[in-house]
Formats: structure tokens, C-alpha cells, sequence
């Protein structure tokens, strides 16, 4: 009886869960990329449904430039959705950049199903709304670089990242007056002691 048992779990299907990978920061999609290639290497992609980086679109105004980048919002975490056995724990573990799993020393602990809903629905979110990521903030000197206000000095009072704009304090005629600029209107003020 304990032989049928024993072939009969043999020839079931495997059962995937999702685990979390521990990564060195910044390294996300270097491992998913080793990663893929291991798993290839070694006969193993059947045991792997799915390597998940969590990341977000975000837009960044650098030097007056609109950029857009990937960014990690689980920074050093890496997905998995694996048929987990102890050979393919041994062969992601020695995948360079993966610190560990997710759970005890001995033993990967698969993330609960909620975490994972909640995880992935965020990711699927973000791609549809990008983050913007400003360099600016409430008191930052700024100068205006395009516009009417152009080679204008003032102090950003309000940002309003939805819209990508800035409520900026300048002096115009010897009065503080608030202006409204895009995001892409301004820089960072360079500012020297005793200013």
C-alpha cells in the first residue's frame, strides 16, 4: 500500500506556489534573468510557472527633461511561482544575487494567496499609472528656465505631481508674487553660502 501511495504522488501533478526571493538590492532583474537562463540550462523550466519583478513605470524630471524608468516597489524581493523540490531549491540558491528565500533556513515558506493577489494586482495597476518621481519639494530654490519668467529665482510653495507643476514664490518688481509652472519649466537652484 505505501509503494501505490508513493506512485501515485510521483505521478500527480505538481503543485505551484509562490515564494519570495531575497535578491541584493538592485540586482532584481539580473536574477530573473540568471534565473531564467539556470532553470533552461538545467532542464528545469517545467518546475517554474512564472519570475515576477515588482516594479512600477515611474516619470522623473531631471535638468528639465521628462524621463521614464522602471523602479522596484519591493526592492530586493524577486516572485516565484514554482513546483518547489529540493533540487530547484538548491539550483535557485546558488543563482548568483539570490540571497535566499523567504522563511526558515531549511525551508521555503510560499507566500499566502492574498499577499500574492494583493501583489500582483498592484503591479498590473502600476503599469496603467505611472508614478511621477519629481526632484522637487515645498522650499527648494529653483530657477525658471522657460517661459516669461526665464533666468527668474524663486522658492517652489506648492507640487502638484498629478498635473507635473509647481506653484514657485519669484520677486517681480520687488514683490513676491506666486507663479505656476510646469515641472519642466525649472531647476534646481545651485545655492552658495549666504543665500
Amino acid at each position: 500500500m505505501t509503494v501505490q501511495v508513493q506512485q501515485t504522488a510521483e505521478n500527480a501533478e505538481p503543485s505551484f506556489r509562490w515564494y519570495a526571493l531575497y535578491t541584493a538590492s538592485g540586482q532584481e532583474n539580473r536574477v530573473k534573468q540568471r534565473l531564467e537562463r539556470e532553470l533552461q540550462l538545467h532542464g528545469m523550466s517545467e518546475s517554474v510557472r512564472a519570475i515576477v519583478v515588482p516594479e512600477e513605470t515611474v516619470f522623473e524630471i531631471r535638468a528639465g527633461k521628462r524621463r521614464t524608468r522602471k523602479r522596484s516597489f519591493l526592492p530586493g524581493y524577486v516572485l516565484i511561482e514554482a513546483a518547489m523540490n529540493r533540487k530547484l531549491k538548491q539550483l535557485i540558491e546558488g543563482v548568483p544575487g539570490v540571497v535566499g528565500f523567504a522563511g526558515t533556513r531549511t525551508q521555503p515558506i510560499p507566500l499566502r494567496p492574498e499577499e500574492v493577489e494583493r501583489i500582483l494586482a498592484r503591479i498590473e495597476e502600476r503599469k496603467h499609472t505611472a508614478t511621477i518621481e519629481a526632484q522637487f519639494s515645498v522650499g527648494d530654490p529653483v530657477r525658471i528656465i522657460d517661459g516669461p519668467f526665464a533666468n527668474f529665482v524663486g522658492v517652489v510653495k506648492e507640487v502638484n505631481l498629478e498635473r507635473q507643476k509647481l506653484k514657485v514664490e519669484v520677486g517681480i518688481l520687488g514683490r513676491k508674487t506666486p507663479v505656476e509652472l510646469d515641472m519642466s519649466q525649472v531647476e534646481l537652484a545651485i545655492q552658495t553660502p549666504g543665500t
